[in-house]
């Protein structure tokens, strides 16, 4: 590139910019730690990939070609990561676009289409769940020695299993729980979901409300509500680490996670009969798209309905 061509560009470096849409998201948008790490990782990968690639390393600079140029480099990945990156770097861009009205915006003319393959989640039945429940109160008490740690981080783990099935939450949101936003006497907990959104589930079952009042008693959190043995907050790999341990006791051939509770407490309310609206609030969807893939999973309520209601039974080729 000639210098006149050089000179006619901002003297901004990609690094800066990231360095500035981060603070941007952080301290003027106020979004949560999971959102802005996952840009940091996303928006660093693309620092690296054009500071390898090009000698340049002006923002402006970045062309379409260049996009897509580093658009098949991550084309190995799994596309729903492929397309959580490039969001996040069409997000730098259009923050960059607002704040520079002379900037030509590549992205303006980088049009992709991404098609992800359909996966059904995984759903445990309500006999597996029950099985992995049995098995943690079964650990419990065959431990004769109640006053050591040992029972206390058994009782955190029932306390686990029982809210992440009671409520559907995802495992970063149990994880987030504050002392403040679990009232077991009005038995709710506050949650804050994706983009800081707020919910207020309730808990219902009285098994679960007396193991969250034998763990807090056990534990006494000050800050979290879920804690480690040294008092810090419970981390969701330690969460993992747990289903993984109950998957592998119990025998369970599934494949499952924590999230999979979440999954399986939709599924099962949808066989009740709740209505999806009433589930979309309860898991913080803010579509109802993202719910109604429940409806794909639950096969059974789909059986019952085509064995009991389709037309075809009621036609007499006899008569």
């Amino acid at each position: 590139m000639i210098e006149s061509e050089a000179n006619s560009f901002q003297q901004i470096t990609i690094d800066k910019v990231i360095a500035d849409f981060l603070f941007h998201c952080q301290y003027e948008k106020n979004l949560n730690g999971k959102t802005i790490y996952a840009y940091r990782s996303d928006l660093q990968m693309f620092e690296k990939y054009m500071r390898n690639s090009y000698s340049s390393f002006l923002f402006e600079q970045v062309s379409k070609d260049m996009l897509k140029g580093y658009l098949r480099h991550i084309a190995t990945y799994k596309p729903k990561t492929v397309k959580r990156k490039l969001a996040s770097l069409k997000a730098l861009f259009n923050y960059y676009d607002y704040e520079h009205d002379d900037f030509l915006n590549p992205f303006r003319k980088l049009h992709i289409r991404f098609k992800e393959p359909y996966v059904l989640p995984t759903v445990m039945t309500g006999d597996e769940v029950k099985t992995i429940l049995k098995y943690l109160y079964k650990l419990r008490t065959d431990n004769p020695n109640t006053g050591n740690y040992m029972y206390k981080a058994q009782t955190r783990d029932i306390a686990v299993v029982e809210l992440l099935f009671a409520t559907g939450i995802r495992v970063s949101e149990l994880c987030e729980l504050t002392c403040n936003a679990v009232d077991l006497k009005q038995a709710t907990i506050k949650v804050f979901g994706k983009g800081s959104k707020e919910r207020v589930i309730q808990i219902c079952s009285a098994e679960v409300l007396e193991i969250l009042k034998q763990y807090e008693q056990l534990f006494a959190p000050s800050e979290y509500f879920f804690v480690n043995r040294l008092g810090n907050r419970l981390s969701p790999q330690s969460v993992r680490i747990l289903i993984r341990r109950c998957k592998e006791e119990t025998g369970l051939e599934k494949k499952i996670s924590p999230h999979t509770f979440r999954h399986t407490f939709a599924t099962l309310l949808l066989e009740e009969d709740v209505d999806i609206k009433y589930i979309q609030n309860l898991l913080g969807h803010s579509s109802i798209t993202t719910t109604q893939i429940y409806t794909h999973v639950n096969m059974n309520k789909q059986k019952a309905l085509l064995s009991s209601k389709h037309p075809r039974k009621k036609m007499d080729l006899e008569g």
